[in-house]
């Protein structure tokens, strides 16, 4: 309690008040000046100010806010104050009864004063500290990462309850052992910690697994002095290899909303305000003090909210696997649908990213002002793996088409070239019976020499043209050769068993085989191209988050070119995101370089890198990402 004291000049007659003062237990402080009441700060203070004490009016110095003063015999009007004093008035010469009361009243007055200050102190200080938990709250809700989340609130834990060090446990299952806590992580300001995760089994012998199976609150205000009928111990190992000094500790659970355990969080070594941010051993009897009810009140809080953090993390976290499972499942299954892309989806996925960092570190030229978030590298990896999963709407048949023509289709050209040819042996041959019929045996030698010659030079010409036909079906990466010989074939024939004159090439096959690019005529590949369209559709229908809502769009755009003669919408370079450009590189890259494409060769990385270069001359592509492709050696870099 506050020291009461009554401060008086050295003519003031105190004695005729001694035994009424001597009741209330106040200190009598005979003093020569205002000056030296001024120095009694600690204090609740009367100054009694006679004439001596006030001089000649010269205005009287601040003496500050716990100092009331009683004007004995000064003129009312005067009011002789510098400060926040109070000021009461008394004639000259009052009864002690009287003075007595005013004394009271100064001292009930500086009294309520000083207490509401104090008041007024501790709701700032609680008002600030409820503005730090709401804003501790708001910062452990948005943050992500988990490593991250469980740091913040073992620090801000720390931060608040000015706890030297402290460690985190989170409550696991492990198969076949049970529930066990983890011990996630531990801080210390005062020494440097070699932390390595570990399993503890869930038992009352450790502090932690002791709060972890009764969900008790642990204050303890000395480790090393625990009452000898406690079930748990402080192991102090740590302390002997450290030198450190655990004194005040403060072990109690996180619980979500429903009150189940998430983990336990230990708090060590509170600090004095103004405590030395290092302590040593020998600092700690005089430095650390214990855990008060407030500070226990404050960490509860800040335990609830850090206990629906970690589980809504957690959750999160899971949620992202079961997404990110399901991502790889589709993409495995379409990559299965068609096997002969095997492996593209997360080769793109893996180049698009690694452009997307090698953009992101630029500190010159256009992409310097380029930069993407965590969020925004998954929002690309996503994007990139599904960009092809509107392949499901495509038929198998074309999606697995290796020729120009389907395997039936050609089989039927070779059963009527194979057709064609036995009908010439058989017409030969009945060209011979009727010379042998009409003429004898007679110069039969000569003639049938003269007929396998003819027949042999027919079968021959039957057999280029069925080659040409099989070459013809190859598909080529880029336009080349002349097809004019096709058409000639077109309009050959035979008769049929029927008498009927039959093409050997039809002109719908001539026209396929005449596909200069690639093995898809156009109806084809206006269905291979519709799988954009399809893989918008679909990935519209998922509810992505906000980090991911682009996605659809990324994906939609992969195809487009900057000159406006890409598909499915004809965008031009200003409509199309950075995003679906970086897509299309390393998706043609990929396409060119694959080799588990079965309608094309694998062509070699230098060669796949002057077509992109011939992209970019043609229009197409985006010529700075290219070269950043190119200089940053994105294929040659693992996904990470």
């Amino acid at each position: 309690m506050d020291r009461l004291t009554l401060l008086h000049s050295k003519s003031f007659p105190i004695e005729r008040y001694a035994d009424a003062l001597a009741r209330e237990s106040i200190e009598l402080i005979a003093i020569d000046s205002i000056a030296s009441a001024a120095v009694q700060r600690e204090s609740l203070n009367v100054l009694l100010l006679d004439q001596e004490l006030a001089g000649n009016g010269r205005p009287i110095p601040g003496i500050g806010a716990r100092t009331v003063i009683i004007g004995i015999g000064l003129a009312t009007s005067r009011k002789p104050l510098a400060g926040e004093e109070i000021y009461l008035n008394l004639p000259e010469d009052p009864p002690p009864g009287v003075l007595l009361n005013s004394v009271r009243r100064g001292y009930e007055f500086v009294f309520q004063r000083v207490r509401a200050d104090e008041l007024e102190e501790q709701l700032r200080e609680r008002n600030q500290e409820l503005k730090r938990i709401n804003e501790i709250g708001m910062a452990l809700s948005t943050v992500r990462d988990h490593s991250v989340l469980l740091d913040m609130i073992l620090s801000k834990s720390r931060e608040l309850s000015r706890a030297d060090a402290g460690s985190l446990y989170l409550l696991d299952e492990i198969h076949g052992v049970g529930k066990v806590l983890r011990w996630k992580l531990a801080q210390n300001d005062s020494i440097a910690v070699d932390f390595e995760e570990k399993v503890l089994p869930i038992t009352k012998k450790s502090l932690a697994g002791f709060v972890a199976l009764t969900g008790e609150t642990l204050v303890i205000d000395d480790a090393y002095e625990l009452p000898t009928d406690v079930e748990y111990s402080i192991n102090r190992s740590f302390d002997l290899e450290t030198g450190y000094r655990t004194r005040s500790m403060l072990v109690f659970p996180m619980t979500n909303h429903v009150g189940d355990l998430i983990g336990v969080l230990q708090l060590i070594n509170r600090k004095r305000p103004g405590a030395p941010a290092q302590l040593t051993a020998e600092d700690v009897p005089r430095e650390v003090i214990p855990f008060d009810q407030h500070t226990i009140d404050l960490m509860r809080s800040l335990a609830g909210q850090a206990a629906v953090a970690v589980e809504n993390n957690l959750l999160y976290e899971s949620i992202e696997r079961l997404f990110e499972g399901f991502v790889t499942a589709a993409v495995t299954a379409i990559e299965q649908r068609d096997p002969t892309t095997s492996g593209h989806s997360f080769r793109v996925a893996d180049f698009t990213v690694g452009l997307a960092r090698a953009l992101d570190g630029l500190t010159t030229g256009g992409f310097r002002n380029v930069h993407f978030s965590t969020a925004q590298i998954k929002e690309i990896r996503y994007a990139s793996l599904l960009h092809d999963f509107g392949k499901v709407g495509v038929r198998e048949q074309v999606l697995v088409k290796e020729k120009k023509l389907y395997p039936l289709h050609l089989d039927a050209i070779r059963l009527r070239f194979e057709f064609s040819m036995r009908s010439i042996e058989a017409a030969y041959s009945r060209r011979k019976l009727d010379y042998l019929l009409a003429d004898g045996p007679e110069g039969f030698d000569r003639k049938s020499e003269e007929l396998d010659a003819e027949m042999k030079a027919e079968i021959a010409r039957l057999q280029r043209d069925l080659e040409v036909i099989i070459h013809s079906n190859e598909p080529t990466i880029l336009p080349e050769g002349d097809f004019q010989y096709l058409q000639g074939i077109a309009t050959r024939g035979y008769q049929d068993v029927n008498g009927e004159w039959r093409l050997l090439l039809t002109p719908d096959e001539a026209r396929i085989l005449s596909i200069r690019k690639g093995n898809l005529d156009s109806s084809e590949r206006d269905e291979i191209e519709s799988h954009v369209t399809h893989t918008f559709e679909f990935l519209s229908k998922i509810p992505w988050t906000r980090d991911l809502r682009a996605v659809p769009d990324y994906a939609y755009a992969h195809h487009e070119k900057l000159n406006g003669r890409g598909y499915p919408r004809k965008l031009l370079a200003e409509q199309i995101p950075l995003q679906s450009r970086m897509m299309t590189v390393s998706d043609i890259f990929d396409a060119l370089t694959a080799a588990d494409r079965p309608y094309k060769k694998a062509i070699t990385t230098e060669r796949a890198l002057d077509i992109l270069k011939m992209e970019v001359a043609d229009g197409l592509l985006d010529s700075a990402l290219v070269d950043v492709f190119i200089e940053a050696k994105i294929w040659e870099k693992p996904a990470s």
